[in-house]
């Protein structure tokens, strides 16, 4: 399991609302934190693989089950 400093649970909620969870978490974090992201939309792979992209924070760790996408995300 990778340990994180911060969780973001953002289950029941559809874009672009997991991303905007996510940049809310990351104005507080500072950078090397890692935030733990808890997604139910099916296209939240998609918006945080272009957001980290562009922004330069890292995804350092992803894994789907059923119902759910959970990622870890390293701020820079």
């Amino acid at each position: 399991m990778t340990e994180f400093d911060f969780e973001v649970d953002a289950s029941g909620l559809n874009c672009p609302l997991p991303l905007l969870r996510l940049k809310k978490m990351l104005m507080v974090m500072e950078s090397g934190d890692i935030v733990k992201v808890i997604a139910t939309d099916p296209a939240a792979h998609l918006d945080f693989g272009v957001y980290s992209d562009q922004s330069g924070h890292k995804i350092v760790h992803f894994f789907k089950e059923s119902d759910k996408q959970v990622f870890y995300i390293k701020k820079k």
